[in-house]
């Protein structure tokens, strides 16, 4: 089954797409009103922001959430990582990125991008894609699977800019994840623009959004 998803129509004439992923029990409206923000900076932006699945979460005690993944334990979240739910995800997430394409969007035009567990979601998606995607946005994320997802990245994804963004006091995603995760990166040859911010816990900040803002306008510009 297809995912469904939360529309921001473009402004103007529609050249580009940011296909955005929330995090762990959220949905698409929860980043309605960022992608409503970058809007009149991005009027030839459509944002697509899809909904993730309910299933059982092993970390909330088995409650059904919407959730990309199952996650086990935040301890252990770079180990005991839940790769089938990952794949299942990935197939999906390639599902909106094809829907994209097919209106006519350039894959150099689309920007694929998430919070939290959809930053790692992305990482997952976009470092096994076979599309020179426009770029990759990691807010709050960190690089799941590490060294089986690094052996798989293609050699098309280390084309793809990325920007991560992650908060010093982040209580739930730590620092030092998203710090390995550039360093990471790096080392594989990956253009990573890596964005830290003092006071930010696990959220986003007007700072970050006109960060990203200025990444969106230099990915895919308007044209």
């Amino acid at each position: 089954m297809s995912l469904s998803t939360v529309i921001v129509n473009a402004r103007k004439a529609h050249t580009a797409s940011v296909i955005f992923i929330h995090g762990l029990g959220d949905s698409g409206y929860g980043w309605k009103p960022v992608a409503e923000m970058l809007s009149p900076h991005l009027p030839h932006v459509k944002f697509v922001l899809p909904n993730a699945p309910e299933q059982p979460v092993t970390l909330n005690g088995g409650f059904r959430m919407p959730s990309w993944y199952d996650i086990r334990s935040l301890n252990k979240i770079a180990s005991d990582e839940d790769e089938a739910g990952m794949n299942a995800s990935m197939v999906k997430i390639n599902q909106v990125i094809r829907a994209e394409l097919d209106t006519g969007i350039p894959a150099e035009r689309i920007v694929l991008g998430g919070f939290s567990q959809g930053g790692a979601m992305t990482l997952y998606t976009g470092l096994q894609t076979e599309y020179r995607l426009g770029g990759l946005v990691v807010l709050s994320g960190y690089l799941p699977v590490r060294e089986r997802l690094m052996n798989r990245a293609t050699d098309m994804s280390k084309r793809i800019p990325i920007f991560q963004g992650h908060g010093k006091i982040d209580e739930v995603v730590l620092y030092e994840y998203g710090q390995m995760t550039q360093e990471v990166l790096k080392k594989s040859g990956y253009n990573v623009e890596f964005n830290s911010y003092d006071y930010m816990g696990h959220s986003s900040s007007g700072e970050e959004i006109d960060d990203l803002k200025d990444f969106l306008q230099k990915s895919v510009p308007e044209n």
